[in-house]
């Protein structure tokens, strides 16, 4: 029961007016010296503590909003700033946990999802390792609900989700699934995160609905009242998505009538003269198919965190090249767990792949394929960073330094594994991150910047031919 009188507990205004107080204080400063005793602990304690100290309500874990008279759910999270100043999110935004025993009787419009989120207050505070989080800034605070034509696509992926659970497959969840929403792991160990399902008796990670990180992100922009960034819309008029099932479905129809052309017909039919040698060819390629201005970002992606990936392939279907990832720091690598890594966000992002073929010279487009990794390939890709944290945590990194001075590594490679490897990523051998433990062969302290590899064979296998 809310406790404190300074605000009106049936009037999302006056509640958000209440908490815009907030903006540029810390919880130390807002809630006074008794705060020192609070006594929570954990990842979500800031929130608990903002709820009790600031607003006068016990932390709960109800399917009702914080505040139920006015409909209003309360969510704090972390922001980190950009070098240009601008504030982004440190991470998604978890939600309400997922009940894979009751949500596939219920409605969107009925949802307990609905009930609870429908209307939001955001507070964002600056997240600084060095600092007791009661002494975290808070920088934004406000509102929200969603826009029509975001609506339109979360309720899509609520769906998407829900039809997933009542197929049985809640244990094959991904966050690649959707675009907005997502439906992210929760919870403290795996051992104990695992829930039953209705459909199936194997049992299925706890998971909770969650924004995606680029959908905070367009959340932040809006409420900082940032410089809008060069954005394009594939969908101008949300009403689109009412006589068409999905936004992706949108996207494909606009590549359709172009396969088969080469890249130079398909310039030449959108009235384009590119730099072919430019790095960005492909990507204004696709723009201006998609509807979009040269050098915009697409919004719609933006939101949804997805990852563009042009694929040039020989004549035999393989792709000219691996798909390489970012680089990863050796001691972060072993610092976290397989559900916190980055390596696993990658693999369970969804992605929009565009396929290019040699013939001759020329480069034809073949097609375009949405996909998010299946749970099963997922689960083979652990295997190469589990290897790989093992290798770099015992300092078993060189196998072997050859008579022309090349290292051989333990690191995993191509032969190994169907779905993913480990390679170098860097400008040279030179360009290195520390390792946690100096290598056993040489006793080097620093060693070659590397990243995990998509297989090109995977591709064509899983990807292209599919």
């Amino acid at each position: 029961m809310i406790k404190d009188s300074n605000f009106d507990v049936n009037s999302p205004y006056s509640i958000i007016e209440f908490a815009k107080q907030l903006k540029n204080q810390t919880l130390r400063q807002a809630c006074g010296v008794e705060i020192e005793k609070h006594g929570y602990k954990g990842k979500g304690n800031f929130g608990q503590i903002l709820e009790k100290f600031y607003f006068g309500y016990e932390p709960n874990s109800d399917a009702e909003p914080d505040f139920l008279e006015a409909g209003l759910e309360l969510k704090s999270t972390p922001l980190k700033t950009l070098k240009n100043g601008d504030y982004r999110s440190k991470e998604r935004l978890v939600l309400n946990i997922i009940n894979y025993l009751e949500v596939h009787k219920e409605d969107f419009e009925t949802s307990s999802f609905w009930k609870k989120n429908a209307h939001l207050l955001l507070v964002f505070y600056l997240h600084d390792k060095d600092l007791d989080l009661l002494d975290y800034v808070i920088k934004l605070v406000e509102g929200w609900q969603y826009p029509n034509e975001d609506l339109k696509i979360i309720k899509q992926d609520w769906e998407f989700i829900n039809q997933k659970i009542k197929e049985g497959k809640a244990h094959e969840l991904s966050e690649g699934d959707t675009f907005y929403l997502g439906a992210c792991t929760k919870g403290s160990t795996a051992a104990k995160s695992f829930r039953d399902q209705p459909f199936n008796q194997e049992q299925a990670k706890q998971r909770a609905y969650s924004l995606k990180q680029g959908y905070v992100n367009h959340i932040i922009a809006n409420i900082a009242q940032e410089e809008p960034a060069t954005y394009g819309k594939i969908i101008e008029r949300p009403e689109i998505l009412d006589k068409i099932r999905s936004i992706e479905e949108v996207v494909i129809l606009k590549f359709h009538p172009f396969y088969g052309k080469t890249a130079v017909q398909i310039e030449l039919e959108l009235g384009l003269d590119l730099n072919q040698k430019a790095k960005s060819y492909f990507a204004n390629l696709t723009n201006v198919i998609l509807g979009l201005k040269l050098e915009q970002k697409i919004e719609e992606f933006e939101k949804a965190d997805i990852k563009v990936k042009t694929i040039r392939l020989k004549e035999n279907n393989l792709p000219k090249e691996d798909i390489s990832f970012p680089t990863f720091e050796y001691e972060e690598l072993i610092e976290i767990d397989w559900e916190e890594s980055d390596f696993k966000n990658i693999l369970e992002s969804k992605f929009f792949f565009v396929f290019y073929q040699f013939e001759g010279e020329n480069l034809i487009l073949r097609k375009v394929r949405f996909w998010n990794m299946p749970h099963s390939d997922i689960l083979e890709a652990k295997n190469v960073w589990e290897k790989m944290v093992h290798t770099v945590l015992i300092g078993d990194i060189v196998k072997e330094v050859t008579d022309k001075g090349v290292r051989k590594t333990y690191f995993p490679k191509k032969t190994e594994n169907r779905v993913s490897h480990v390679r170098p990523h860097a400008r040279n051998a030179a360009d290195t991150y520390v390792l946690p433990v100096a290598d056993k062969l040489t006793g080097l302290t620093e060693y070659t910047k590397h990243c995990f590899w998509l297989n090109a064979s995977y591709v064509k296998d899983e990807i292209y031919l599919k």
